[in-house]
């Protein structure tokens, strides 16, 4: 019997010990929720920009090579000793400019030789004229003297001719390149003594499209060239090649760059910006509205809840081209629309903002280009 009673009251405890735990948990839930409902709801600070419409052409992006408009590789036509060299690396020379000299001592000997029977041969001939003309002589002989003469004078041409080509000249205004000749090297024939690039405004830019591509451009169509971080330059196409290649199925087109002296370096590798198709309207947002997360691209659009607060709502959109800071929304995205641009990444869908004024180079961001 005392051990039922015993029993019983030790039930009673734990039942006891039970209700009052549970009454404590709800007691503290409910605190825990007042004291929750008292604190105010989370706020994320962004800048805004308004979606806006712009007319837009597809356009595709290829490397190109800077070419001079003029290039000379620099060989010697015959064989000599240096005598003396001015071929120092980046110096720009004028059209005309001694680049290389061989020595010529042994053709100017000669030269002066010629001369000297040249001169002995236009006097013979003389005297044989004016014979022949009292018919002392035949004509024979007079033709003779002559030919004499011309022979003489034809063989110092040909040694002058030798001594010009023994003396490298600047064929334009000219920056030399690196070259490693030095007075008293022999150099044979035919010998690379170095690179020169014509100082000209312009510049050529060589670069290769797709063949659907290609088939719409015409001379004349601007396209843009970015070196770097440089500021676009305008370029026009002047020649694109008749001939496809078999093996990558592009074309080369060649674009003439206005005003490229000292900005682009030949050889140098830029990117070219060609725009291609029908012009539409697009809608356009700063790339810092654009988000990207597991279910694609998005971007926060700015809305009044019924309260009238501005929450930010998660907009799923499918993102064409980006053109320097903006990027073009090709579908989920209506012009006018407000989204947020910096501080984008710290929204959620529903969250509560507070719209801070943008700066003014984001305003102009958000321009009509």
């Amino acid at each position: 019997m005392n051990r039922r009673l015993a029993s019983l009251w030790l039930l009673v405890v734990v039942i006891a010990v039970g209700l009052g735990l549970g009454v404590w948990k709800f007691v503290s839930l409910r605190a825990a929720e007042a004291a929750a409902a008292n604190q105010p709801e989370p706020v994320e600070s962004v800048t805004t920009a308004v979606a806006k419409q712009h007319p837009y052409r597809q356009n595709v992006t290829s490397i190109g090579t800077v070419i001079a408009l003029r290039s000379v590789t620099l060989r010697n036509e015959v064989a000599g000793t240096v005598r003396r060299t001015a071929l120092t690396p980046g110096r720009i020379v004028e059209a005309g400019t001694v680049l290389v000299a061989l020595d010529v001592a042994v053709e100017e000997a000669e030269l002066k030789a010629l001369r000297a029977q040249a001169a002995l041969a236009q006097s013979r001939l003389e005297r044989v004229q004016r014979m022949n003309q009292q018919r002392a002589i035949s004509d024979m002989e007079y033709d003779q003297a002559r030919a004499e003469r011309d022979v003489a004078v034809a063989q110092i041409a040909r040694t002058e001719a030798v001594i010009a080509r023994k003396t490298i000249r600047a064929p334009f205004r000219v920056r030399v390149g690196i070259a490693d000749v030095h007075p008293g090297q022999f150099l044979d024939e035919g010998t690379q003594l170095t690179t020169l690039q014509g100082v000209d405004d312009a510049a050529h830019v060589d670069f290769t499209v797709a063949q659907q591509i290609a088939a719409g451009l015409r001379p004349g169509t601007s396209v843009d060239i970015v070196a770097g971080d440089a500021p676009a330059l305008t370029a026009e196409i002047i020649a694109i090649d008749s001939r496809v290649d078999p093996s990558t199925r592009n074309a080369t087109v060649r674009a003439r760059v206005e005003h490229a002296n000292g900005v682009l370096a030949p050889g140098a590798s830029v990117r070219v910006r060609i725009a291609f198709g029908e012009s539409r309207d697009a809608v356009a947002v700063p790339v810092s509205a654009l988000r990207k997360g597991p279910s694609g691209d998005h971007v926060f659009v700015l809305a009044a809840d019924k309260q009238g607060k501005t929450r930010a709502q998660l907009r799923p959109v499918q993102v064409g081209a980006t053109r320097a800071h903006e990027v073009v929304i090709d579908k989920g995205l209506a012009a006018g629309e407000r989204v947020a641009a910096s501080g984008a990444f710290k929204l959620q869908d529903a969250m509560l903002v507070a719209v801070m004024d943008a700066p003014k180079n984001t305003q102009a961001q958000t321009g009509t280009r």
